[in-house]
């Protein structure tokens, strides 16, 4: 029985997608692709014109601007210089392997260990570094703004009180924080044996007081804003303060919700960069601020090449944030540009 209901679903199913193509105008497919493929790629092709023809003409103490074609050989040149660096990351383990059965071999009792590689990091290493340390500044500011905003949109009272402590907090900037987090991580993290490095905490901690002020904002106005029907539905369920915010106030404010997340994910990866070029935290904002000092004639164009990978990193984030607020949205049917 069950067999025959699972046929019948998958005819089902291959009847209304059969259905949709039939629906389908196909003379209109080659103008959807070229707005949602074409017209993307011509605006590429044509900033790329144009920032070559610009770039020709501006010379700089390091030379001429590099051009597409400069940042994409030092794009290729990073890449080769990673690959060169886990190659020897890889034959200094193996020689290390190699020395310890050797020595077990010699006495079985030996102790032997593996020494960490501590070679420098490369471009693709410091991508990964800012991306896990803004990963876990979003993160803890978002733990600490979704349920302040979740009680100050229920509590006109509270909302009172914090908003000038909100406001006041807001627009400091990066800059001013990170002295304050160095003093006080440099004070309270001290170990022998510490588990994170304390550029790496200063980073984290900094990014997390500078963006988790549009998820507090956003959280509030979509609580405060809930429909009143609803209200009056968890009123008359004598729902408790905790099922009410869990199945009628956070369901409900998803979307204004996100739309602060998305604001306060793109202002961390901005002060990211920043603050990891002033904490050393081995990132990309560290890996713009050696070039910067190096000064060769092709730290320009490496420079460049960063710029155009926070970008893209960037766009890749906010793209995330849409998915997974497609994902816990009630409303699936919700287009998300």
């Amino acid at each position: 029985m069950n067999a025959k209901v699972m046929q019948l679903s998958g005819i089902n199913q291959m009847l209304l997608a059969a259905s949709k193509l039939k629906s389908l105008n196909w003379a209109e497919v080659p103008g959807q692709l070229f707005k949602s493929l074409g017209i993307p790629l011509l605006a590429v092709v044509i900033f790329g014109v144009l920032w070559g023809a610009v770039a020709a003409q501006i010379d700089t103490s390091l030379g001429k601007v590099p051009g597409p074609a400069k940042v994409w050989e030092q794009a290729t040149t990073l890449y080769q210089e990673h690959q060169t660096e886990r190659e020897r990351e890889s034959k200094f383990y193996e020689r290390q392997e190699k020395r310890n059965v050797k020595k077990l071999a010699e006495n079985p009792d030996a102790k032997v260990r593996i020494r960490p590689y501590t070679g420098p990091p490369t471009f693709f290493d410091q991508i990964w570094t800012s991306v896990y340390t803004v990963a876990t500044g979003f993160l803890l500011a978002s733990l600490i703004a979704i349920p302040i905003g979740i009680v100050c949109g229920l509590s006109t009272t509270l909302y009172k009180a914090l908003n000038p402590i909100i406001q006041t907090l807001k627009p400091v900037s990066p800059l001013a924080w990170l002295p304050i987090v160095t003093i006080i991580v440099s004070a309270v993290y001290i170990t022998d044996d510490p588990m994170f490095e304390k550029s790496f905490l200063t980073s984290a901690i900094t990014v997390m007081l500078c963006c988790m002020w549009p998820t507090i904002i956003n959280t509030t106005v979509g609580v405060s804003n809930i429909d009143k029907d609803l209200v009056n539905v968890s009123r008359v369920l004598r729902l408790g303060w905790f099922s009410n915010v869990f199945k009628i106030v956070i369901p409900s404010s998803i979307p204004m919700m996100f739309a602060g997340l998305r604001v306060s994910l793109g202002i961390g990866w901005m002060v990211l960069i920043a603050a990891e070029m002033l904490a050393q935290n081995p990132g990309l904002g560290k890996f713009v601020w050696d070039e910067f000092q190096n000064g060769s004639s092709d730290s320009l164009a490496r420079i460049m090449v960063a710029v155009l990978t926070i970008g893209l990193i960037g766009f890749l984030l906010d793209r995330m944030m849409l998915l997974l607020q497609r994902m816990v949205s009630w409303d699936k049917t919700a287009t998300i540009r």
